[in-house]
Order: C-alpha cells, then structure tokens, then sequence
C-alpha cells in the first residue's frame, strides 16, 4: 500500500479523452488541493479534501486520473481491475468523458508514481462501502499436478461441473495464471443462431444456392492444368511474400555473413557478394525515384488536327453518321486504337446532335471516363468541366455547358432511377459493352426500352472491340453492325510444350528472355493484380541491374507498371516513347486488353489468367478470384503485338488449354455477382417484377432469390416483396444496400456525422502505407490512430487529426498517410453530405440529418452492426490456427483477423463485424470492430435470434468431438499434460 493506507482520501476527478504521448495539452482548474505536490509523501491527506479535476484520460486497461495541485499537476493510474468489482472489458463501460467520480490513493511509488482505485466506493456521497461476502481472490497459478489436471478436464468433458473436484484448499485446479476467477457471471454468454424464417413472397421457392466454382467463373474445364494453378496460386509469389516478411531481418543476416567472410580472410568473396547487394539496392532506389517523376502522357510532334485524322475511325465518319441518323440502334465494332471513344462523341456533336441534348458516353472503368474526357476536353480545347466533363461516383466534373459527358456505366444507371427516359439525352454510347458488366447489361435493358418510348427523339450506339455482334443486333431490335477496321500487322503466337507451373516465374524469365535475344520493340506483360505487378516489377528491376553488371552490352529495360490505383502521373508515363537503345516493359493489369492503347509493343508475354469478381455463395459475399482467360480475351491480347508492326504473342499456356480449358467468352458479371444492389435499383425503377426482367443473358434464379432475401432482412422490401420507404431512402445512395442502410441508421443513433466519415474513409484505397525502409517506424505511428473498439473507429481517428491539422502535405509524410487518398475521402463525403442535404429537402425537414453522437463511439459501431449484421464473426472455442480463431456466424466459416487490423492480437474480443473478406493465403477479416452479440438480435431481428436454451443451438450440432485418448499415438501427445501451459 506504500505510504498510505486505503481510503484516507477520496477526490473528484473529470475523464477526458485519451491524450497521446507527446502531446500537450491545456485546462483549467475549478478548485485546488489543500497541499503542496511535493509533499505528497510527506503527509497524510484530510478524506474531507476533494477537488474537481477536469481530466480522466480513458484507456483500455485503465484510466488516468490528473491530480492537479497549485504548483503541478500529477497523473495517478487507476487500473481496470479497480474501477469496479465486477469483470470489465474495458473502462468506457462505466467511465464517460465529463463524469465525476470519487477516487482514493492506494499507493505511492518512490518514482512518483501514484495507484488509485474506484472500488468499493459510494459515489454518490463518497464514502468508503466496506464489502460484504467473500472477498474475491486472486487467481492462483495452475496447479502442476497433471493427473488431476487431466482428470478435472476429462470430467468437464463429461458434463461434470467445474466446482465438482477441486484442488486442497478449494483451488480451481484449471486457473489460468493472472486471471481473477469469476463467481457468479453477471451477463450471461448469448448463444445466437440465424433465423430459418422466410418471408411470404419468397415461401416455396429454392434459395438454395448449388452453384460450383466453374459456374461462377465460366472455366471450361475445372479440373484442367490452368484452373488448379489458378486455384494454389504462384509458389515465386507466396515466396516473395515470405522475403518481404523476413526483409527486416536480412539486413542483419547480411552484415553478420560479411563479417564472417571479412573474418576468415576471403576479400574476394566479401567484394562479390556487398557489391551484389549494393548494384540491387541502387538499381531499385533509382527506380523508385524514376517512377515519382510526374508525365504527361503522349508527346507527338503532330497537331491535334493530323492526330485526330490519322485515326481509322476518321475515314469511315461520313458512313458512321448516315447510320447514325437512319436507326435508333447501331452496334459499332472496332479495333483498340482506332479512335471510336474519343472520336464518335465529337463527330455527333459536330453533326449538331448536342442541340438536341447532351452526347453520353460510358465506360466500366473510373480511370477510363476520367482520362478520356481529359483527352477529348484537350481535343475540343475547352476545361474539363465545361463543354467536355465527365462523372464518376462521389465526383461531378461536369456544368450546364457540357455537352459530351463520359461517365461510368454506373452512374447512368442512377440516372435512369431518376429519370427512366433520359430525356436530357440525345445520344448514350456504351463503350467497351464487350466486358459485361453488371451495369452495363441493366443498361442494355433500361435503354432498349426508353429509346422505343422516345421513338427516334433518343439513339443508342453500343460499341466494342470484339463481341459477338450478331447476338447483340438480334437483341437491340436487329439493328445494323458497323466496322472500324484498325491498324493491324501479322502477329506470330507461340505455345508452351508443357504447362507452367508457376506463372509468375515463367513471366519474369520470358521477359529477361525476349530483352536479351530479341530485337528492339516494347514488351506488354499481362499480370492480375497490383500485388502481382509490383513484385514483378521489383524482381526485373534488381535482375537486370545485375545483369547489366556483368554483361555492360545488354541494353537498359524500362520497368513500367500499369492498374486501375496507381496515380495518373504515374500511369501517363507509360505512353512516353522509348528512347533511342532502351527498351521498355509494361506490366498491366486487363486495362491494356481494350481500355488503354500503347504505341511502339511488339511483344505481348500472357500467362492466361485474370482477376474477377465472383459472389461466394456460401460466405454470401464478393470475392475476386484468379481464374484463366477466355479465348476471346486471349485474341484481344494477342493483338496488341500487332498495333505497331508485326509481332509476337508468348503464351505461356499450351495450344490445348487454349482450346479444352478456356470458355469462347467470359462470363458476364450479371451470372457471377451479387445481385443485392441491382435488384434495389430495379426496384425503386418501378420494376417488380425482377424475375421477368429482360436480361440479356439471365441471372440463375437463385441468385435473384438471394438477393430479395437480402433485402428483405434489411428492411428494403416487406413482406410482399414491394419496396418500403427505407429500401427508397437506401436506393438514394450510389453504394452497396449494407452501407446505405448503415448510413441511414445512424440517422436514428444521432451519429451520422462521423459515419458518413468512416464511410468516406471506406470508399478509398487504403490510406496507410509502409516503406520497406521504415516499415517498424511506419507500424509504430500507425498504432497511435489505433482504438480499442475497432479499426471503423480508427479511420475516424486518422480523418479527425487530418483535419485537425489543417489538411497538411506534411501531416501526411509525417504519419505514413496516403494524402491522395485523404483528398478523396473527403471528398467523397462532401458528396455524402450534399445527398444528406437533399434528402433533408425531399422530407421538408427542418433540421439537418448530420448529427454528432459527440464521443459516444457504441453508438456508432450500433450503426455498422445495424447494416453490417450478416459480415459478423465469434471468436472459435478451438485456438488451432490452421481452423481459423474466428468463426462466421452464418456458415461457420473459419476466418482471422488481419495482422493490419487494430484488434490484431487483442484480448477480449468475442464477437466482431467485418467489412470484408480479403483471401491470401488465409481467409482474413479487413476492417473489424467488436461489438455486443446482444446488438445482433436487437438490430436484426429478421436475421438472428436467441438460440432456445432447451435445445442443441445449429452450431453446436456442427462442432465435431475430438477423442481425448489416442492409443496409436505412442508419444502420448494426446495428453492433456503435453498442451502448452
């Protein structure tokens, strides 16, 4: 107890938030303790002494109490085992920022130190309460006698209370050491199973969904060579994963092996082996710095005019525009590069349609709409903005001048919620309508019928690469089929003899291959992903700055990489021409296959797979899985060889996958994704009936099915399928039905303020990065943002602070944070408020729905649990990491917490939501936060329920029992006595 015993003086204290180390901070006193601080250890203090003491700082294993005298103020630590006498999980459960408490000194360390506690103490009048009953104690350490050990646990087994045998002296023999033993739990554990009630309009039909991975990926031939390495994935790449985990490490590896070689007298091995390292290290640092340098695209010595008539699509303008004016409907085909996107918008704005309404374009991608629309605009000679804009979600460039708009097929589709004509329209243009995408095919049927209605006052041209045109002809009323003939040479394709095991491998050795042996052309890589580029685009760059070292005569090879995340700046550099004895390689993602054309490629290396988004059925989400190309989009890329001059196609595939194992075309997103979404968006259209919806190439019926289930529990539809006022306020929002309902209730927990926040946070690329140089710098800052309920709550943090300082660049450098990403976050919430606005104008309210809960952070985790119910995870009885420390709560499915999260590692954690799965080599939980299992019932009562104590809960009848006795196991690994202690 030190100098004091306990309950000589109690205080009042205030909490206050948690203030980070380093930080200063600033307040006043309202009263003054009736002693000097430095005689702290010198007297005793009167119990009638008290002040009021504006901060308690909130921790998760305690609370800070600021004891503040005339001269200096002093922290004392009340630690959660002395706030209360029952358990708690953290302090927030009964301590509140701005509450007062009664606290007394337990004791005072020679450091200064000072111990308080909140126990057995009335704090309604102050005074010390003395404790009835037994007093609990502490845990004892675990008893090391391993027959009663095993036996004890062999009777649990059984069903034999805890308390049945205990040690001498009534110790619990399976204790575990500094745990306090509970009595009597006070908040029993609630067991939650999902509900099996199925709403009217769905009663008699099959929900099940029997969907395998080949009918959600359209493989040909599921059990063929490319499916399985698709399936395990690329061993360089998991080995490179392992390299940059253990990367901290070799610098140290490295030191002590030179040392050792210096040792032992070997100075040419020594010189060999540190200049290695060092050619490596500076060919990649020069690298980086070479890929932070801004561009600005193509550099042409020809004008605008001559570039603009040098395009295919130019000589065939007249005969484009005679089609144009004679149908309503025109399928345009035509190669990539040959100048349809940017061309054909000008050429009908020319023709005077724009008098008529605006000119529209759209594209599947963001990157897409956002760069050709810089094109145009440049082309046009106006702002982008102005007579050319373009719009993407959570971001308008557009005004009352613009008359061609490019934009996502996305955002017309929201157009079309609103005005189901389109009548401010006189010309829509699907692009790249070859990729199928969940929009773009609901288009295809919103369209066709509003351009009947108008009846000539609306045209429709859907343009493409490759596709089948007949099929689309046949659908759009048997319209014409034009062709754009492009600028193609002879391309030679060449096999692999033998399937390749690792794809990977093989692409980086094709590349080194065709650099060294070949003549002077570019090289087009096609990989997945950007984790795939960027460990390519590492491998090459350090393999040939020691190749060069050796052999001075190979010329330099260009590094390159292209995907949807990387900057601009840095994407433009990839259309600079190569200079005069270099090379260059561009690694991209499928944005090369028809949305971006590269000049001066003679070589295209494809390995054969690309990354899609496929709806899981069993976890009951989107997954993006690698799987191998169709043959169609094999073609496509093989042309690209063929844009300059003649060329080559490695692929890195044999002739007989390309026939047996790859599907004609790929398979639409409309048969392979969720449908949740969609559906709303039919349905606010006015469209009930969503079964007899004339898709284009139909959904399976299941997959509507499950979406209206979705829906229902989310409370878009009643119980007869229609559409209730809260599905109408959810189809307000541009985003999935999860976060839109999320959204609108925390309208009803007056926290709407900071979830439009986490959201906006949600909607960008991940906003912290880790250099490999100062990756232990860069985890230790990122901790300090880190809350203890949950990573939502800590992207609030990281906003919060962001703005706190004013939006700075070097805020942003300072704390490893993305800006661009921040820039966009706040961005898209400005968007997000703005909908607010107007939905506040639809309902003529007077008060604006943007409400601050003001640091009460349950209830907006309440918010998340109320939209997020479905992504929710129990921590798994069983520890066995290869089963997963999670269990989904829907499927049983085993999950784990990404080592990134805020939670990683963290005790205390039973039940948490997640925002998404994330598959690497496990199944990972990204964006996690705990919450109450009781919120799940409360919040979604149409999902879950109370499992009936009377009966065996669904989880429990699917928990195997493991035999505690193995009588082949001569180790006797069996033994409970063997476990770790």
């Amino acid at each position: 107890m030190g100098l004091f015993s306990a309950g000589l003086i109690l205080h009042i204290a205030r909490i206050v938030p948690f203030i980070s180390a380093g930080r200063n901070f600033q307040t006043t006193v309202t009263g003054s303790l009736p002693f000097n601080y430095r005689e702290l250890s010198q007297r005793k203090w009167n119990k009638h002494d008290s002040t009021k003491n504006p901060l308690i700082i909130g921790l998760p294993f305690g609370a800070f109490i600021s004891i503040r005298s005339d001269e200096k103020p002093k922290d004392g630590l009340c630690h959660i085992s002395q706030i209360s006498t029952r358990r708690l999980e953290s302090p927030s459960e009964i301590l509140k920022t701005g509450q007062e408490v009664f606290v007394k000194v337990i004791k005072v360390q020679n450091d200064g130190k000072i111990s308080l506690s909140m126990r057995n103490i009335d704090q309604s009048k102050g005074a010390e309460v003395l404790e009835t009953g037994t007093v609990e104690p502490r845990a004892q350490k675990r008893k090391q006698d391993p027959d009663l050990w095993e036996l004890t646990q062999m009777n649990s087994a059984f069903g034999v209370k805890k308390i049945a045998l205990m040690g001498n002296g009534g110790d619990d023999p399976y204790a575990e050491v500094e745990e306090a033993r509970e009595q009597e739990s006070e908040e029993e554990e609630v067991e939650i199973e999902v509900s099996k009630r199925v709403p009217s309009f769905l009663k008699g039909k099959n929900l099940r969904l029997d969907v395998n991975e080949s009918d959600l990926t359209g493989t040909k031939n599921p059990e063929g060579s490319m499916t399985k390495v698709a399936q395990y994935g690329s061993k360089f790449m998991s080995e490179a994963k392992m390299r940059k985990l253990e990367q901290k490490y070799e610098e140290d590896r490295a030191k002590r092996l030179e040392e050792k070689i210096r040792m032992n007298g070997d100075p040419l091995n020594q010189m060999s082996r540190s200049s290695e390292n060092e050619i490596k290290d500076s060919a990649y640092k020069e690298w980086q710095r070479q890929s932070r340098n801004q561009s600005y695209g193509i550099r042409s010595s020809m004008t605008i005019k001559e570039q603009r008539e040098s395009l295919p699509v130019y000589q065939k303008r007249d005969a484009l525009l005679q089609l144009v004016q004679q149908n309503d409907f025109l399928i345009v085909v035509g190669e990539t590069g040959s100048g349809k996107t940017t061309q054909i918008t000008q050429y009908l704005a020319e023709e005077g349609y724009s008098t008529k309404g605006v000119i529209a374009c759209t594209q599947p991608r963001r990157v897409a709409a956002t760069s050709v629309a810089k094109r145009v605009a440049q082309e046009v000679g106006c702002r982008v903005g102005e007579e050319v804009g373009y719009t993407i979600r959570f971001e308008d460039c557009t005004s009352n001048k613009t008359i061609i708009k490019y934009m996502t097929d996305g955002m017309l589709q929201r157009e079309v919620l609103v005005d189901p004509d389109l009548t401010k329209y006189s010309v829509i243009m699907l692009d790249e309508a070859h990729e199928r995408t969940i929009a773009t095919d609901v288009l295809f049927a919103l369209l066709r019928e509003a351009v009947i209605r108008r009846k000539g006052g609306l045209k429709l041209i859907v343009t493409s690469a490759t596709l089948d045109s007949q099929k689309f002809s046949k659908y759009f009323e048997n319209c014409p089929v034009f062709h754009i003939e492009g600028r193609t040479f002879p391309v030679k394709i060449f096999y692999t003899k033998e399937p390749e095991l690792d794809y990977i491998q093989s692409t980086i050795e094709t590349v080194i291959d065709v650099h060294t042996n070949n003549p002077p052309g570019d090289i087009l890589v096609f990989l997945t992903g950007k984790e795939e580029i960027d460990t390519c685009c590492e491998t090459l760059v350090e393999k040939m700055s020691l190749l060069r070292a050796e052999k001075p005569t190979v010329s330099e090879l260009i590094v390159l990489p292209i995907y949807s995340s990387l900057p601009s700046e840095m994407q433009s550099r990839i259309f600079e021409p190569t200079p005069p004895g270099k090379r260059k390689v561009v690694l991209a993602t499928n944005i090369a296959e028809t949305s971006v054309t590269i000049d001066g490629i003679y070589y295209v290396i494809d390995p054969g797979y690309v990354k899609v988004n496929a709806y899981d059925p069993k976890l009951g989400m989107d997954t993006l899985i690698v799987q191998p190309i169709s043959r169609a989009q094999a073609d496509q890329r093989s042309g690209r060889a063929g844009r300059t001059g003649p060329g080559i196609c490695y692929r890195l595939y044999t002739k007989n996958a390309y026939l047996n194992e790859m599907p004609a075309n790929t398979v639409p997103e409309i048969q392979r994704q969720n449908l949740s979404y969609t559906i709303l968006m039919l349905k606010a259209m006015g469209i009930d009936d969503v079964l007899g919806f004339n898709f284009m190439d139909r959904p399976k019926e299941q997959l509507i099915l499950t979406a209206l289930e979705e829906l229902y529990i989310l409370d878009a539809l009643d119980e007869n399928g229609v559409l209730t006022d809260f599905g109408q306020r959810m189809a307000f929002f541009p985003m999935e039905p999860l976060l839109s309902k999320t959204l609108i209730q925390s309208i009803e927990f007056k926290c709407s303020d900071e979830v439009i926040t986490i959201i906006a946070m949600l909607s960008v690329p991940d906003v912290f990065y880790r250099p490999k140089e100062k990756r232990d710098e860069a985890d230790r800052i990122k901790a300090k943002f880190h809350d203890y309920n949950g990573d939502h709550l800590t992207l609030l943090n990281v906003y919060n602070k962001w703005s706190d300082a004013e939006n700075q660049r070097l805020w942003c450098q300072n704390n490893f944070v993305h800006e661009k990403s921040m820039r966009r976050a706040r961005e898209v919430r400005r968007q997000l408020l703005k909908i607010f606005d107007n939905l506040d104008k639809r309902g003529r309210h007077t008060e604006s729905s943007v409400i601050s809960c003001r640091g009460n952070w349950d209830l907006i985790r309440k918010a998340f649990v109320s939209g997020y119910f479905k992504n929710s995870a129990k921590r798994a009885a069983t520890h066995d990491p290869e089963e997963g420390s999670y269990r989904t709560l829907v499927e049983n499915t085993p999950v784990h917490i990404h080592p990134s999260s805020s939670l990683f590692r963290k005790h205390g954690v039973d039940y948490v939501i997640y925002h998404t799965l994330v598959l690497t080599n496990k199944e990972y939980m990204h964006c996690i936060t705990k919450i109450d299992p009781k919120w799940l019932v409360m919040y979604a009562p149409r999902f879950f329920r109370t499992a009936d104590p009377s009966q065996l809960s669904t989880k429990k009848k699917t928990e195997k029992l493991q035999p505690l006795f193995n009588r082949n196991d001569p180790k006797e690994t069996w033994r409970l006595s063997k476990g770790r202690r």
